[in-house]
């Protein structure tokens, strides 16, 4: 095993200190006491604290038996195709829906072909 060499290192530690500042060569703990423990314990815990409240705000819609995130579902008004009931409806479906009050399945199945008429579901 290879001795350290101490020349090397301190030269290390005196160029590292010469470009960054004393303080890049010093251990991070040197500085460190109860008192600036005690308060990084006290900030921790308010962030938790705001955690747990932003948390709590956040709402969940149940579909088919799963909470879901609000933010999830589609603000949209289309929910659910009337035609099949399909939940989770893409863009393509919510242009259908528009169009022709149906997801893009039930428009093929039932509309497609059938749409010069005027028919609808």
């Amino acid at each position: 095993m290879k001795e350290k060499d101490w020349d090397y290192i301190a030269r290390l530690e005196k160029a590292i200190a010469k470009k960054y500042g004393d303080m890049a060569t010093h251990n991070p703990s040197h500085h460190w006491d109860e008192e600036k423990e005690k308060e990084y314990l006290e900030q921790l815990k308010e962030q938790c604290k705001k955690e747990d409240a932003h948390s709590s705000r956040k709402e969940h819609k149940e579909m088919d038996g799963v909470l879901i995130s609000t933010k999830l579902v589609n603000k949209s008004g289309f929910d659910v195709c009337p035609a099949c009931s399909k939940h989770g409806l893409n863009v393509k479906d919510e242009v259908h829906m528009y169009k022709h009050n149906c997801c893009f399945a039930c428009y093929i199945k039932n509309i497609e072909g059938r749409e010069e008429n005027g028919n609808n579901i």
